[in-house]
């Protein structure tokens, strides 16, 4: 199995950064685009990027602006989302990144006395059509290059954005993440949806976690972690440890390697 880290926020800077990742024994480092420094500004920056990746010998994927809306009712917003996802797509292409990992946006929602109104599903034709457009954009960009745009669970998938996921899936630019620890906060309300597409899983976020708390240490919360990585195995699934300290993700390391995922 294959496995890598997330850009901490106690590092400074990329370099740093895959250091530690080299000195780990992982594979490669998922860029997080939300931070300042890895805007596409700095992506773009090819030549740095590309002598990193070098010298260290490890490769990237790049984690997508949680942000991210292409199906914004705003015309003006909607186009800058898509021009980042056309840049970005422009730089796994240059820097040989195999995977895209995206979160669904939920949108906006309307308070109403007795519920709330999702403005996707109450207008869900025109979301999917933004939907099907972004699909078959992406697909004309990446062509025939072995990269995968990866759309992750969060918080539990609405109906509207399984049924945009599955626009998404008929194309063989799109695959899934399955980020177990968010699955697990959530009563794992997203596992049949996910199972049901187990094809077309190619990465996964892995960390521990209990009903009160995520992105814990492997091995100190309640979730199934060798049978979700057993799974990842069984599909030659990409994992990126998703702890959120330097520590929290060394003694996941040391997890990994006692229960012989990670040679060391």
């Amino acid at each position: 199995m294959i496995f890598g880290m997330p850009t901490l926020i106690e590092l400074n800077g990329l370099e740093e950064t895959m250091v530690l990742c080299q000195e780990l024994g992982l594979h490669f480092v998922e860029l997080n685009m939300n931070l300042p420094q890895y805007q596409l500004n700095h992506l773009e920056k090819i030549e740095e990027l590309k002598g990193l990746k070098d010298k260290y010998q490890l490769f990237y994927t790049i984690h997508i602006d949680e942000n991210l809306n292409v199906s914004d009712f705003n015309p003006l917003v909607a186009k800058a989302y898509m021009e980042t996802v056309k840049r970005t797509i422009q730089i796994a292409k240059k820097l040989e990144i195999p995977i895209l990992n995206m979160h669904m946006n939920h949108g906006v929602h309307f308070t109403l006395p007795d519920r709330k109104v999702k403005l996707f599903e109450q207008y869900r034709e025109t979301y999917l059509e933004s939907i099907t457009g972004f699909r078959d954009m992406c697909e004309q960009i990446i062509g025939h290059d072995d990269i995968h745009i990866c759309m992750e669970n969060t918080d539990g998938f609405m109906d509207y954005e399984k049924e945009a996921i599955e626009l998404l899936l008929q194309s063989n630019v799109f695959a899934l993440t399955w980020d177990i620890g968010h699955s697990n906060s959530c009563d794992n309300k997203d596992e049949a949806f996910i199972i049901k597409h187990e094809k077309q899983l190619q990465h996964f976020h892995i960390h521990d976690g209990n009903n009160k708390s995520d992105h814990m240490t492997l091995g100190t919360g309640e979730i199934d972690l060798n049978g979700r990585l057993d799974l990842a195995k069984m599909h030659n699934c990409r994992c990126v440890v998703e702890t959120k300290t330097v520590d929290a993700l060394r003694e996941s390391i040391q997890w990994l390697k006692a229960n012989n995922y990670l040679e060391g």
